[in-house]
């Protein structure tokens, strides 16, 4: 289940960096959230998720003992066990395929937010009022500098240009981390149209079948959302 924006959070961090993870832990008490738990390895991360059920749990990318990518590994099964806990990758690299392994971790459930960002911005009460908030009420949220190198030119916001106003709508409703069941009760029309809708919108911004093993077209059309407004 998802979170009001505003409202505290129950959060899992996970941090080998004790200096880094007691920082974080003290913005996030501040401003009003519990921290269920505090993990500097994997394994205690899937404990501490699994033992508290969270809203959310806060996961660096690379994690002890080989620092490479223990944490998304986590992060991921974390996902699959328990899909309504929300997911806010921290990271100090950039790299596409560690959001699509996270999202398609769950396809077609009920699931929480998910959030990626650079550690290098991380920082005070508007880290935790803007992108906290927003995964915890199962929104996405993608840093700022990894939705500009993927999407960069002008001819994104062409792409965008196409989609009719109803279409805009629904990748909307896909960019707030809704399902095609809950859009259509949104929008008060079929899945079916729905699904018209969406495949539409993957044609129009050139997110081909062809190309679901290079990426998913889900997580790319949300992307090209997001970043329209840079």
């Amino acid at each position: 289940m998802t979170v009001a924006p505003g409202r505290a959070l129950r959060i899992v961090l996970a941090d080998d960096d004790p200096v880094y993870l007691r920082g974080l832990a003290m913005i996030l008490q501040e401003e009003g959230h519990e921290i269920t738990a505090r993990a500097t390895e994997a394994q205690s991360l899937r404990s501490a998720v699994a033992r508290t059920l969270p809203d959310l749990a806060v996961v660096d990318i690379r994690m002890p003992p080989t620092h490479t990518l223990e944490g998304l590994r986590a992060a991921v099964d974390i996902r699959r066990a328990h899909p309504a806990v929300g997911i806010l990758l921290l990271s100090k690299d950039m790299e596409l395929t560690h959001l699509r392994h996270l999202l398609e971790a769950a396809p077609g459930t009920a699931a929480g937010g998910i959030g990626y960002q650079l550690k290098s911005r991380v920082t005070g009460p508007d880290f935790v009022t803007g992108v906290v908030a927003e995964v915890g009420a199962g929104k996405y949220a993608i840093d700022g500098e990894i939705q500009r190198a993927l999407y960069r030119t002008p001819h994104r916001r062409d792409l965008l240009a196409a989609l009719t106003g109803q279409q805009l709508k629904v990748l909307e409703l896909m960019a707030r981390g809704l399902s095609n069941s809950a859009m259509a009760t949104a929008l008060s029309i079929s899945k079916r149209t729905v699904e018209d809708h969406v495949n539409t919108v993957f044609d129009k911004l050139g997110l081909r079948p062809e190309a679901k093993e290079m990426y998913d077209r889900r997580v790319r059309a949300v992307l090209m959302y997001l970043a329209s407004d840079d």
